[in-house]
């Protein structure tokens, strides 16, 4: 007997696939009933049965749905935005953050009828979305290729060029060695992104937030705290103390409040001033950098 799901089940990009004579409903209902059956989405089935190409599939739907279709074999990796997509999200449901411009985030989607998933990324990164098609196969590969980079980036910690002259307003000789102790290179680079990928952003201050069981960073932009990412629980004290030192801070007080300065020295002619404060918590030493000069 047909385990083939009702009609009424089907995805609406099955039913605009059927609408445009693509799919007949007997197949776009075995599809989706494989696809129910595997706990996937109908486009992920579709591809696989090899129906359709993912071009016409993401040329109909565009053109059914209204929105662009964009090409990303064109696409330049260089205009990624530094926040992603939460990684289960772009996963599930297929989705990618391509760039923001105008405070408006562009993302590339398979299936324009998921609007889940575009309510689900619009909550997670605070700004309005417009979507762009895009074919299945390339989508799923960008995704892949990115979160392969991700992890072997957060395991390394190795995330950037650290050829900056990073320091306190006047560290004395006598803390050399205190920042010799936490000039671990991995989270000198880690702090060197972070520090400039804030000032490219715009960003007035820099959150560093320990909690139980993840550490997270956010930037103010606009006004608005963005969550940018989280890195290893395990780096939170080689940072807190890395960033004590280069603020000439006691890097053994964690149980008061402490203030201090720094700057990040970009090149001969341009210094950015930064103003550090901490704040002892449960779980650690909360850390607010803000920046004076942007």
């Amino acid at each position: 007997m047909s385990t083939v799901a009702p009609a009424n089940k089907l995805s609406g990009l099955a039913r605009t696939l059927i609408q445009e004579k693509l799919l007949s409903e007997v197949e776009a209902n075995a599809i989706q009933a494989q696809a129910n059956a595997a706990s996937s989405l109908f486009i992920t089935r579709l591809i696989q049965s090899k129906k359709l190409s993912a071009l016409v599939i993401a040329e109909t739907s565009a053109k059914a749905f209204g929105f662009p279709y964009f090409n990303l074999d064109a696409f330049n990796p260089d205009y990624l935005p530094p926040k992603k997509i939460d990684e289960k999200l772009m996963l599930s449901n297929r989705v990618l953050a391509l760039q923001v411009r105008n405070n408006v985030l562009y993302v590339a989607i398979s299936d324009p009828t998921n609007l889940h998933a575009l309510d689900s990324v619009q909550f997670q990164m605070g700004m309005s979305l417009s979507p762009v098609v895009v074919e299945d196969d390339k989508l799923g590969r960008w995704i892949d290729k990115l979160i392969e980079a991700s992890d072997t980036s957060m395991k390394s910690l190795d995330l950037g060029n650290d050829d900056y002259d990073l320091g306190g307003d006047d560290i004395e000789q006598e803390d050399v060695a205190q920042t010799q102790e936490v000039d671990d290179a991995p989270v000198v680079k880690f702090l060197n992104k972070m520090l400039l990928d804030a000032i490219n952003m715009g960003a007035s201050d820099l959150h560093f937030e320990p909690y139980e069981k993840f550490y997270r960073v956010r930037y103010r932009v606009d006004g608005i705290l963005r969550e940018i990412t989280q890195p290893p629980l395990a780096i939170k004290d080689k940072l807190a103390s890395r960033i004590k030192v280069i603020s000439s801070m006691d890097i053994s007080e964690k149980r008061i409040p402490q203030d201090g300065r720094m700057k990040l020295v970009l090149s001969k002619t341009r210094t950015i001033d930064f103003r550090v404060s901490t704040l002892p918590l449960i779980n650690g030493e909360k850390i607010v950098m803000r920046i004076l000069d942007p």
